[in-house]
């Protein structure tokens, strides 16, 4: 536990990532507000914490000021898989970019530590494999997946100009593709989509010629990094990766969730979706040298997991 028990605000708090920092926070005996809009977020996701006399829930809307006393801010509002952040997708830029002004001026004069959930998806479509930090990435800033690329591109951007300008107290994480209980099922992300489909005995749909490439981080260790980089002193700012570095397949992740499902489901291929990049896989080294963290849950297991999850709920 820290050294003193503390006011956290998590906003999207109610959200599948959201919800599990939540929980974290308060075994740690901090004091948490969570701040959720409910537009993708959900409150069966945080029901079991309502009895906690240390957490608190807000219906609000980031892009709207908030004016509440705390002494760290952990900023995770906004859709983050493309059938909900393409729904509105001027929204999502508002939610990214005007989310991050409240949230920065709200830091500012509270004085409090305040962390950026930003995303791989500031590195596009990349040149460089596997892509750290220092990479700029290569997106596309006009396509149908640029209301989040480039609104979290901006979010860090007035993340660093506000450490500069005002001297705040940042920290910005870049997350790769995190899966786990409490995912969506509808969110259209990968792992969520094959293991809604097979459970379901439908046939699994692979975009492309299922060769793309992904890296997927279990829920349980994003979070660790996530509170392990709030922790940081120093003056570390970030921008840091976490995420798990095994790459999989598209092919070999969809044939790994028929095997643990015991589905009958066939694959299916439609078209690659516009901007879909090819590979993506963290570099964590810096992750390891300043955080000490490493993931720990393998595929399969966290896989299994995240199975049981959605045979409960759907």
């Amino acid at each position: 536990m820290r050294d003193s028990k503390k006011k956290i605000l998590v906003s999207g708090g109610a959200g599948f990532l959201g919800s599990h920092l939540c929980d974290r926070l308060l075994e740690q005996g901090h004091d948490v507000l969570c701040v959720d809009n409910f537009f993708t977020g959900s409150k069966q996701n945080v029901n079991h914490l309502l009895a906690n006399p240390n957490f608190e829930l807000m219906r609000h809307d980031v892009t709207f000021p908030l004016y509440v006393e705390v002494d760290q801010i952990y900023n995770l509002a906004c859709p983050a898989s493309p059938v909900h952040y393409q729904f509105d997708p001027v929204q999502t830029t508002k939610t990214s970019v005007h989310g991050a002004i409240n949230m920065l001026g709200l830091a500012k004069r509270v004085k409090a530590r305040i962390l950026q959930a930003s995303t791989s998806e500031v590195y596009g479509d990349p040149e460089i494999h596997p892509q750290p930090e220092s990479y700029f990435g290569k997106v596309n800033p006009i396509g149908i997946r640029s209301c989040y690329d480039e609104g979290k591109r901006c979010a860090e951007t007035l993340f660093f100009d506000y450490h500069r300008q005002h001297q705040l107290d940042i920290k910005v994480i870049r997350i790769f593709n995190t899966y786990g209980p409490r995912m969506h099922p509808n969110d259209g992300r990968v792992v969520s989509n094959f293991i809604v489909q097979a459970l379901q005995g439908k046939d699994i749909t692979i975009y492309g010629d299922g060769q793309q490439t992904r890296s997927f981080c279990y829920v349980d260790d994003l979070i660790r990094g996530m509170i392990s980089m709030m922790e940081t002193e120093d003056g570390f700012t970030g921008p840091i990766n976490i995420g798990n570095p095994g790459e999989f397949t598209m092919l070999e992740l969809a044939e790994l969730v028929i095997k643990l499902t015991g589905s009958k489901s066939k694959l299916v291929f439609l078209p690659k979706p516009e901007d879909d990049p090819k590979q993506r896989r963290p570099d964590i080294g810096l992750a390891k040298d300043v955080l000490k963290w490493l993931p720990n849950v393998q595929l399969e297991e966290g896989l299994k997991k995240t199975i049981d999850y959605f045979r409960a709920t759907i």
